[in-house]
């Protein structure tokens, strides 16, 4: 059976019209004939969306009772054997009354969808999972309704319903989406025009990345290459190098002026991996490109402009920014720059080259390369040796040759002389032997002898051939010698880094990893340190572990230091580093780090893990004892009752029988404590919240005390809101604390119950009659601290699964605790088919 479609109405906020749109939908499927059934629509009482229901069929609700209370849902059952085309469900997000076939609305609907039904519904965008925290910092307000982005994303279509937030708030003052009593309290929460915006915006850009998906996805199975410019996609190239700061900078200055534009770097990383920049700086130009909101990329490829044009085409980048080349003149006239290259090739894609301060040309002072970056100096330096002692020498042997020595013989013995120190040290060495052999083939063996004039055109133009030919032997000489340096270089380091991590893996310990770090790089001795951030004012360091002889003990007293983090950092005594060492120090010191931070989380996990064990053997005990001591306990209260009778109401034998009648059953309602902790620690507590009204729930509160608890003074103002709670457990709770505040009173001073709302929440106040009114300066004292803390630790953790807090503010012994819960909007009766707090709010 195939399975049926789904098409979504998106809003912003309650009150666009997603239930109207929808209803619209299966008036115009009813009229192009075919079969449509309402399941669920909630109309939240406006009659243009009530009367655009009619002349469809709807399938009558299931009615619940749940916790006393009668609801209704959408009788899947009754839908499926109805097995319409197309079945109209409002409210996607909906949780669905406990004892339901299923916990989620969308979970009915998936099984619609699996029966080959269309299914027509609506969402609001602050029900989108992936939205949750982003709604709460906008509006204030937790989401406790959610639906995974991914049931959103199977959508077949998907349609914004949109209005502006002033059109919204229009509405709600002309009564169309709440009634007359709550749009006060909507205007001036939810319904604040900032609210409304953001909301409207992350409705738009959440439609906008599910529209992109789409057409990247339709590309894709058509095989389009050629960029499509529906939004500006600018992508800048980084090398690694010190300009690309500037780049990103203002790559993101470009972005800014188009909106909507996404901003993307890339690093193309050869495939030896010979060239790759500096990873600190690469590190350091990532995380500026995610700070201003763009993202990260890396590929391999030996052609850098094909592999830039290559992932252009594939991410639909419509401007490509470079930087000016770093080259000289005649490195460009030869190899040609990337930017020129990648211009050529480009085609649709525009290419922007951006000026720096780093580029060819851009300072007056001419710069010339290290002589001994490319093999090191002790290579330099060996093989300019080696020229002064193989040049002379060879000269002072064909000079005593004499006559059996030629120019052409001359020549070829130098020439190997230069290959050979080009081997050694590289291209400046080389150059530098290739002219000073050719001076002395001049002087020596040229006529006129002992003279630097050439007299034979034959002379002059053998000389030159031998420079000209010296010279490219020795620049491919000394670029053969460079990459085997490099590569030699490149293997020791992945050599040294894989052993690092193979100990890792392997579970050596941190002394073990730092000796094998000190072993690698030769030094006397190594430390990994960590701040003692307890100490802010002068920072104390202590080591995690040591290798070697004398370690050192902070970051300033190190030969080399290479920083980890804020608090971590990794201290070595021992020969200077180059850069190039103290870059793969980096990286060790990086995993050293990570193994240091796994370790601790082991740790934790570990110390974790043994206390959850004692506390579930503690749990288990409790709650083994406590149903063990309900039987003997309910034995003694019965037997008090019997004893009583035949008993004087006031003799001092009636009045001890009152007092402990009175401690067994306040035994038996701290064991009956004790279970509710149980069962609320072991996740085996159901909350139902829905707006609760006090004064309906303060009456089961007297009720439940029994005949003394109308002694307790009830002091609510008219207007108070309900509150967002569970009715059953919030009665609990006021129950044990009304109990409590009885308990602490004294006769001539009753319990003192009152509420007042502050800031969006109700705090409803109970004392026991010696201090009304809670001062500011006396709340947040913790629970643990109180007497009687089981009776107060149920009640505060019943009130924190509810999303409220619960603090004591007792002066001297008195008692007095302050419980605070999120108010509603307003206060109004319990309907059959409730709609969700964030609906409310």
């Amino acid at each position: 059976m195939a399975r049926g479609r789904l098409r979504i109405y998106l809003g912003a906020a309650p009150g666009v019209g997603k239930t109207y749109a929808m209803l619209e939908e299966g008036q115009r499927l009813a009229s192009a004939g075919a079969d449509v059934v309402v399941g669920f629509v909630e109309p939240h009482g406006r009659r243009p969306t009530a009367a655009l229901a009619e002349g469809l069929e709807i399938i009558s609700r299931r009615a619940m009772e749940y916790r006393e209370a009668s609801f209704t849902e959408m009788d899947l059952d009754g839908v499926l054997a109805r097995r319409p085309q197309a079945a109209l469900v409002d409210e996607l997000a909906h949780t669905n009354v406990p004892g339901s076939r299923h916990a989620k609305r969308w979970q009915d609907v998936e099984e619609l969808l699996d029966a080959g039904i269309d299914v027509v519904t609506t969402l609001n965008v602050q029900h989108l999972e992936s939205l949750g925290d982003v709604v709460r910092q906008i509006t204030g307000v937790p989401q406790r309704e959610t639906l995974p982005d991914e049931v959103a994303r199977r959508a077949d279509q998907i349609e914004l319903v949109d209005l502006p937030p002033e059109l919204l708030r229009r509405r709600m003052l002309h009564g169309e989406i709440y009634p007359s009593d709550r749009i006060d309290a909507a205007l001036t929460h939810y319904f604040r025009v900032g609210n409304l915006t953001a909301l409207r915006e992350l409705a738009l850009l959440w439609l906008a990345d599910r529209v992109e998906e789409g057409l990247q996805r339709y590309r894709a199975e058509h095989g389009i290459t050629t960029p499509w410019e529906t939004r500006e996609r600018i992508m800048v190239a980084l090398t690694g190098g010190p300009e690309g700061e500037t780049l990103i900078r203002r790559s993101t200055r470009i972005s800014a002026r188009v909106p909507g534009s996404e901003l993307l770097a890339l690093h193309v990383v050869p495939s030896d991996g010979l060239t790759h920049g500096d990873p600190a700086t690469l590190a350091a130009q990532r995380a500026l490109v995610e700070s201003l909101g763009g993202s990260y990329h890396q590929t391999t490829g030996d052609d850098i402009p094909e592999a830039l044009l290559q992932f252009a085409e594939a991410e639909n980048v419509t401007q490509i920014v470079l930087g000016a080349s770093r080259r000289g003149r005649l490195s460009t006239f030869l190899r040609g720059s990337v930017g020129h290259r990648t211009i050529r090739r480009s085609g649709p894609i525009d290419v922007l080259v951006i000026t720096h301060e780093h580029a060819a040309g851009s300072t007056s002072a001419l710069r010339l390369p290290h002589p001994s970056r490319a093999t090191g100096p002790r290579r330099f330096w060996t093989a300019m040796l080696l020229a002064a002692i193989t040049l002379p020498g060879l000269t002072a042997l064909l000079v005593l040759l004499g006559e059996h020595v030629d120019l052409s013989l001359a020549l070829v013995l130098y020439l190997l002389a230069v290959v050979v120190v080009a081997l050694v040290g590289g291209l400046v060495p080389a150059l530098v032997a290739a002219l000073a052999a050719g001076l002395l083939a001049d002087y020596y063996f040229t006529p006129p002898m002992h003279s630097l004039r050439v007299e034979r055109l034959a002379d002059v133009l053998a000389l030159v051939v031998y420079v000209v030919t010296a010279v490219i032997v020795g620049m491919a000489a000394g670029t053969a010698a460079r990459s085997t340096y490099q590569a030699v270089r490149a293997s020791s380091e992945a050599r040294a880094l894989s052993r690092l991590a193979t100990a890792m893996m392997h579970g050596q310990d941190l002394p073990a990893l730092l000796e094998q770090v000190r072993e690698d790089f030769g030094l006397e001795a190594v430390s990994l340190l960590e701040r003692d951030t307890g100490h802010a004012a002068e920072p104390r360091w202590y080591a995690v572990a040591s290798t070697g002889e004398d370690p050192p003990e902070r970051p300033y007293d190190a030969d080399v230091d290479s920083p980890v983090g804020d608090d971590l950092t990794l201290a070595a005594r021992g020969r200077p580093l180059s850069s190039d060492d103290q870059r793969v120090l980096g990286a060790c010191a990086a995993q050293l780090g990570m193994a240091y931070s796994h370790g601790r989380l082991a740790a934790h996990d570990a110390e974790t893990g043994l206390r959850a064990a004692a506390e579930h053997t503690r749990a288990s005990l409790l709650l083994i004892a406590s149903r063990d001591l309900r039987g003997p306990l309910r034995t003694a209260d019965e037997a008090l009752d019997g004893v009583g009778v035949g008993v004087g109401t006031d003799t001092r034998e009636s009045r001890n029988l009152a007092i402990a009648r009175s401690s067994v059953r306040r035994a038996v309602q701290l064991l009956s404590d004790l279970d509710e902790l149980s069962r609320l620690h072991a996740g085996a507590l159901d909350l139902y919240l829905r707006p609760v009204d006090l004064d309906e729930l303060l009456t089961a509160v007297l009720d439940d005390l029994g005949p003394g608890g109308h002694t307790i003074q009830c002091s609510l103002p008219e207007l108070l809101p309900d509150v967002i709670a569970d009715a059953a457990v919030l009665t609990r709770v006021l129950t044990a604390l009304a109990a409590e505040a009885q308990r602490h009173s004294l006769p001539d001073r009753p319990a003192r119950l009152t509420g007042k709302t502050r800031s969006g929440q109700v705090e409803i106040h109970m004392t026991d009659g010696t201090n009304d009114e809670v001062q500011g300066a006396e709340r947040g004292t913790h629970l643990s601290r109180t007497p009687d803390s089981l009776t107060l630790r149920m009640c505060r953790d019943l009130t924190e699964t509810m999303g409220g807090t619960l603090e004591t503010a007792a002066v001297g012994p008195g008692f007095a605790v302050t419980l605070t819960l999120p108010a509603a909007a307003s206060r109004r009766p319990i309907t059959p088919s409730a709609p969700s707090p964030a609906e409310d709010q």
